[in-house]
């Protein structure tokens, strides 16, 4: 185990949330589920989502997931950006700037590594302009990120 994983809270969902976390990210796997109680309750769940150990609890409604925790997921192309929001969004809300909440109300971003190095361009305009246009959009289009790069805004 990692010396450091984070920790999910969530009402009843953790077992579930899990399997579909791991479906979605390849090198994924489930460590453990622990069960309660003579109906076997699940209490905690132990997983790795692409290598990243995660930890989640059923802990019932008292506290509730927000945006202050997201998981950053560095998309390699607008294709695994497209995959990965569409899964992620169903049941969920859209947020802005590549953020969504799941429908268990864990919040991702889901952005493509090409947005980092556009806004790392030494020019300032061109950063600039990238992120005016990032700011923008609540699904991150590499295309758009591209075309304002290069001075082509809408």
């Amino acid at each position: 185990m990692s010396k450091i994983t984070p920790f999910l809270w969530f009402d009843s969902q953790a077992e579930e949330a899990m399997h579909f976390y791991i479906s979605l990210f390849p090198n994924s796997r489930v460590h453990s589920v622990s069960r309660v109680g003579e109906a076997g309750e699940v209490t905690l769940v132990s997983f790795e989502l692409d290598g990243q150990p995660v930890m989640g609890i059923n802990g019932g409604p008292h506290f509730k997931l927000t945006e202050a925790f997201s998981f950053y997921v560095d998309c390699a192309d607008q294709a695994e950006v497209d995959r990965l929001w569409e899964r992620l969004l169903e049941g969920g809300e859209a947020q802005q700037c590549g953020w969504l909440k799941d429908k268990y109300g864990l919040s991702w971003q889901v952005i493509p590594r090409e947005l980092m190095e556009l806004m790392q361009d030494p020019d300032p305009a061109r950063a600039g302009r990238v992120m005016r246009a990032m700011l923008q959009m609540v699904k991150i289009d590499v295309e758009g990120l591209r075309r304002a790069h290069a001075g082509e805004e809408d």
